[in-house]
């Protein structure tokens, strides 16, 4: 585990350079622990030095002598270990031979220096008479520092070792002391497979044997009188200066300065710091502290606890924890409110939160301490990022009796809160804030305002957009009633996102209202929510360039004003517009990174759960995207906010319309849509509705179809809503594509396709690249369909062939209205038109990296498309090489595609597919499918 150090080896290595080299004598240095011994063994192997005799001497092993009268030959190297054991006839001994070292030898001698009887003096306190051609050096050990920490980790506990901050914690505890750092990680290597890699099991793991029996063993050999010394120093487990350290042991100035000297001489105790004292393996003080008589513990606590308080800035977490171990209750929890309010003053919310937690789950917390730190928990919860215990222990605190009811309103208030904004159980969270916006009422709180503003709140799924109206109204009239400034802000910054979502025409009024240049911190937590609450309603209503501006503005006061949640989810909607934008560069990474950053509260990722199931759909990794669109399982989709629920909804729909599950796509449209349309905000509807008509008009519910496509229009009215107008103009191009095709009828699939050309025309505009792209090359494929229809129908078009009315519908689901068309009608501007459109369809979809959307649009060209000239008949040889048909067919295998799947999306029969995937498997000797994407 130790490493060799280089620069040791170069200078024992100059002994031997030439025969006329003169003599090398190493010092090495080093506390215990530091890997002297190992060191000693490493250049005892000196590659330099082959045919040298290599002599061991261990101090005070009885040893020196033989090696002091064994006559050299020459070269030799001689190895001396523990130098600081050694008696003054031992050192005498080893002066003589190390004075007589002549040329062709080298030594190396190795002490810990805090144990030499004379410091700095490792051969005794007589002058050493030092040979005019010996060269003598000094070589220092120092600890490992952070990286070499992780690495020794990774090499006893596995590749990672642990997370970060539990490699930190390692490093810390230890010291960065070798021999304690692969010690503590063999009592860690025991829990396994019980230990998980975090920092707190590396702080609980306990004292290593061999750490405990030396420091043990230097506290004790000092007399009973210095001892309490050390006992303070193990109490405060951390540098300190002398006045503190004597003033926590109880000695006196003359006594404590005297007990100090006898610990450093001694070493029980180290200087780490200028001026400062304490263990030198921090590990070692609770070695220590275990053994210090409980009564005198007690009262070390209580004098660290006064020391502690005299520092500034006073640490008062370390200040309750002396006071609780002093047994001083009433001053540990005055000690834990005060750490509290300093965290979250300075924005340290999860650092309050889990100081909070942890005292509130304690037993035998008096009422009085429960309704003072109850409600500072739960606004640190509200503002920062809970941790899994929070809601838990609100939960059990509202139900105590003996609180005040303006205390029990003010919890169940961030416990609603908590429950829909940080957890995603919005049910149960309505139902809280519900009691809590009455309980609050009753006591005339001013909180009774945020509880209704919190009911405004119109993104949880159940109650309707006129519930979230009436509850306004009566927030308003709280808020101004109260005559708070920043209850009057919350209440704005939900006004905001309410008006924002059915886009209100007042709503970007109401933003410019938020007060931005207010002084007042809270006031400016409240002003950054509402700005990030319009960012994502205008992501959702389809204003992208007003994103940025927004999502600035607001994100930079929420890191001013101290509010993690708001930035956290100013990143998902930062998210979510680089989707529809078209920023999908490392956007997959971006969203797993995010996800993994929010691991403790996952419902904070939806956002980027969605998007990354959106990638994954359109690169064809269907068996992945499912996953993610589900949230991997963290929590019920059905708690997703509504936009994003219905969004997710229509990627599925979309998944399963491809896999040709028509039926389950219907049902799954219905579903989706009622959610929609009991909520009222149709401007949400946007991302479900063309795939929920398609499913249904596929269905052959065209009644059904009809009416998702009436209620849509008519809930928007004149909203300014431009994606959803989009959609809108998409979802009656699908319903006008489906009937023409049932209808058999060439005019109305040129009609569909001009309705598609508008769609996609309004996409461009936002911009909606990905969109723009899918409805333009339906609008191509139309132009198509409709040749084909004509060519089989005769001119009047009044018959359809069987292959165009089967593969109604089709944009994105991988069927054709044109697949099993006959070759293609001439050269008409319209056909050459539309082969133009998808040949820009393919090369778009390329170049945002949808794979599967490419070669779904390349397939649908290659059956209209015709030969080139020059090219001989038959089919071509591509020998070795993967010919293009199969390197696709193997890309989309590789995603994890079905062969009916791929069939579907290239137009070709599952065998056909079978065939493919045998040839690229045998071209690219792939072992299996999967292997097929590391072969490619």
């Amino acid at each position: 585990m130790i490493a060799t150090c280089g620069s040791a080896r170069r200078s024992l290595a100059r002994a031997f350079a030439d025969p006329d080299a003169g003599p090398v004598l190493l010092y090495v240095e080093g506390a215990a622990g530091l890997g002297k011994t190992h060191l000693l063994s490493e250049l005892a192997g000196l590659p330099e030095a082959p045919d040298a005799a290599r002599l061991w001497w261990r101090c005070g092993a009885g040893d020196g002598q033989q090696v002091a009268d064994e006559p050299w030959g020459k070269p030799a190297l001689l190895l001396v270990d523990d130098v600081h054991r050694a008696d003054e006839d031992e050192l005498r001994r080893l002066r003589r031979v190390l004075e007589g070292l002549e040329p062709g030898s080298a030594a190396a001698v190795a002490y810990r220096p805090e144990e030499l009887p004379v410091p700095g003096l490792p051969l005794g306190g007589s002058a050493m008479a030092y040979p005019f051609r010996l060269t003598v050096l000094t070589h220092r050990l120092a600890p490992w520092d952070e990286e070499r920490v992780r690495r020794a980790a990774a090499d006893v506990l596995g590749e990672s070792g642990g997370t970060a901050e539990a490699v930190g914690t390692l490093h810390e505890r230890t010291g960065g002391v070798p021999r304690a750092v692969v010690d503590l990680l063999a009592l860690l290597r025991e829990q396994r497979p019980a230990f998980t890699g975090t920092a707190a099991e590396v702080a609980a793991a306990g004292v290593p044997t061999r750490l405990a029996e030396l420091v043990l063993s230097r506290t004790y050999a000092l007399s009973p009188a210095h001892r309490p010394l050390v006992w303070a120093a193990a109490v405060l487990d951390g540098p300190a200066a002398r006045d503190e350290l004597i003033a926590v042991s109880g000695l006196g100035a003359v006594p404590g300065s005297d007990a100090l000297l006898r610990a450093l001489e001694s070493a029980a105790l180290a200087e780490p710091g200028e001026g400062r004292y304490g263990f030198a393996v921090p590990l070692a003080a609770a070695a220590v502290r275990d053994t210090v008589p409980g009564p005198v513990r007690q009262d070390l606590h209580r004098r660290a606890a006064g020391v502690l308080s005299r520092r500034q800035p006073v640490a008062w977490t370390a200040v309750g924890e002396h006071h609780r171990a002093a047994g001083d209750d009433r001053r540990w929890l005055r000690a834990v409110e005060k750490a509290a309010e300093s965290a979250a003053a300075s924005g340290r919310h999860q650092e309050a939160i889990v100081l909070l937690e942890r005292t509130l789950a304690a037993p035998g917390i008096p009422p009085q301490a429960r309704a003072r730190l109850a409600p500072l928990l739960a606004r640190n919860a509200v503002t920062g990022l809970r941790s899994d215990q929070t809601v838990e222990v609100l939960a059990q605190i509202v139900q105590d009796a003996d609180l005040p009811p303006a205390v029990r309103g003010e919890l169940r208030l961030d416990l609603g809160l908590m429950l829909s904004n940080q957890m995603g159980r919005f049910a149960d969270g309505w139902r809280v804030l519900e009691i809590a916006a009455a309980e609050l009422r009753e006591v005339r709180s001013v909180l009774a305002a945020r509880a209704m503003a919190a009911l405004v709140t119109p993104y949880w799924p159940g109650a309707s957009l006129d519930v979230h109206r009436g509850w306004l109204i009566k927030a308003v009239a709280a808020a101004d009633d109260s005559g708070d400034e920043a209850m009057r802000t919350a209440v704005l910054a939900n006004q905001v996102g309410l008006a924002m979502s059915w886009a209100d025409p007042e709503a970007w009024d109401l933003v410019e209202r938020l007060p931005v240049q207010s002084t007042d911190p809270a006031c400016v937590r409240q002003a950054a929510r509402g700005l990030c609450n319009a960012a994502d309603s205008a992501v959702w209503l389809g204003f992208y360039r007003r994103v940025d501006g927004l999502l600035a503005e607001g994100r930079e006061l929420a890191t001013r004003s101290g509010a993690p949640y708001t930035e956290h989810s100013a990143s998902g909607t930062r998210l979510l517009q680089e989707w529809w934008t078209g920023q999908w560069l490392g956007l997959a990474r971006r969203c797993e990174e995010f996800i993994a950053d929010t691991a403790d509260m996952p419902f904070l990722a939806s956002d980027a759960y969605v998007v990354r199931g959106l990638l994954a759909v359109a690169q064809g990794d269907w068996g992945e995207a499912r996953s993610w669109l589900s949230q991997r399982g963290t929590f019920g989709t059905e708690n997703l906010p509504v936009p994003l629920g219905a969004t997710a909804a229509g990627a599925v729909i979309r998944l399963t319309l491809a896999r040709q599950e028509v039926a389950d796509a219907a049902e799954q449209a219905r579903a989706a849509w009622t959610v929609v349309a009991e909520k009222g905000v149709w401007p949400w509807a946007a991302e479900l509705a063309p795939w929920a008509v398609e499913a249904l008009a596929r269905a052959g519910d065209t009644t059904g179809a009809q009416a998702m496509v009436r209620d849509f229009a008519q809930g928007l009215g004149a909203a300014d809503a431009p994606a959803a107008r989009a959609a809108l103009v998409w979802s009656r191009a699908v319903l006008a594509e489906n009937e023409a095709l049932a209808q058999g009828k060439p005019s109305g699939l040129l009609a569909a396709a001009e309705a598609y050309r508008k769609a996609a025309a309004a996409y461009a505009e936002l911009p909606r690249p990905y969109s723009q792209a899918l409805t333009t090359e339906c609008a191509g494929r139309c132009v198509l369909a409709a040749d084909a229809v004509g060519e089989a129908g005769g001119a009047d078009g009044t018959q359809a062939s069987e292959g165009a009315a089967d593969g109604a519908g089709a944009h994105g689901s991988g069927a054709s209205a044109a697949g099993g068309a006959a070759a293609p009608v001439g050269d008409r501007a319209s056909t050459a038109s539309a082969i133009a459109e998808l040949e820009s369809c393919a090369q778009h979809f390329t170049d945002l990296g949808a794979v599967w959307d490419a070669t779904r649009a390349r397939a649908l060209l290659r059956t209209r498309q015709p030969a080139k000239k020059g090219r001989p008949p038959g089919r071509p040889s591509h020998s070795d090489q993967l010919s293009p048909r199969e390197a696709e067919v193997a890309q989309l295998a590789s995603s994890g595609l079905t062969n009916r799947e791929i069939a579907a999306t290239l137009h070709l029969s599952p065998r056909t597919v079978e065939q493919h995937i045998a040839g690229a498997m045998r071209k690219t000797g792939a072992l299996s499918r999967r292997d097929l994407v590391h072969r490619l």
